[in-house]
């Protein structure tokens, strides 16, 4: 079972959520467990404070250390071990599907969500291992891009698809977006569905998704299509090589 731990301020957000469709599933069959760890409940402020204002001035406010880490020390009591701890920003890397499918070989991933101007520095040094962006705007707070992430993860874990193929072959394997795709009825509104997928010839409409796929990427995402002529490229040399059989 793979475990999900969102530290946040909103958790019926993120309960609310992630509770339907194939995630919600793969919940109810264990295959997934999400937990969603309200901060506030850590605070030692009788008010329930997490936020103060930032030493050296500015607009805004910023969450205190203390809360956050006592919720994260609380998850690490119970597992007991310091888990891969992930903070939503805008300054970390940007989420790609290479790393959806690094994220899913762990058994526990703890996402910590930020809200105002930010978190304090010390506790992000203390218990962050990796610094995520989903994208290069900002959002109110990280609840959102923790759903994301999960909803990407949890689909490469084993047993959460019903068909685990389908998490290999669509968009973004082999850096190509996935190929166009039809359903009944065959003509609508004046458009056809094309012949070859109507050919029953396997290898045939095999060759149609990878050219399809291959005059996509280049036209929508010319940074992967360049990934996979580099790969393409090195996949052919080694097969030159071995060809060959040279080293």
């Amino acid at each position: 079972m793979t475990t999900f731990y969102i530290m946040t301020l909103f958790p019926e957000m993120v309960e609310q959520g992630l509770k339907t469709s194939i995630i919600g599933r793969a919940v109810e069959k264990e295959i997934l467990r999400i937990e969603a760890v309200n901060i506030r409940d850590y605070t030692t402020n009788k008010h329930g404070k997490v936020d103060d204002y930032p030493y050296g001035g500015g607009a805004g406010m910023v969450m205190q250390a203390q809360p956050i880490y006592d919720a994260y020390q609380a998850i690490v009591d119970r597992i007991g071990r310091r888990p891969r701890t992930i903070y939503l920003t805008p300054k970390g890397q940007t989420f790609h599907q290479g790393m959806a499918k690094e994220f899913a070989l762990d058994e526990e991933l703890v996402f910590l969500c930020g809200h105002y101007e930010g978190v304090d520095e010390r506790v992000l040094e203390e218990i962050v291992t990796d610094y995520v962006s989903i994208g290069d705007y900002v959002l109110t707070g990280g609840e959102l891009a923790a759903m994301v992430m999960v909803d990407a993860i949890s689909r490469m874990v084993p047993g959460t698809l019903s068909n685990q193929e389908s998490g290999e072959t669509e968009t973004f394997h082999n850096y190509l977006l996935e190929y166009p795709q039809y359903s009944r009825p065959e003509i609508w509104r004046d458009k056809k569905v094309p012949e070859v997928l109507l050919s029953g010839h396997h290898k045939n409409i095999e060759a149609w998704r990878l050219e399809q796929s291959i005059a996509l990427t280049k036209k929508n995402r010319p940074d992967l299509y360049e990934r996979y002529v580099e790969q393409e490229g090195v996949q052919h040399g080694r097969k030159q090589k071995a060809d060959t059989g040279s080293r």
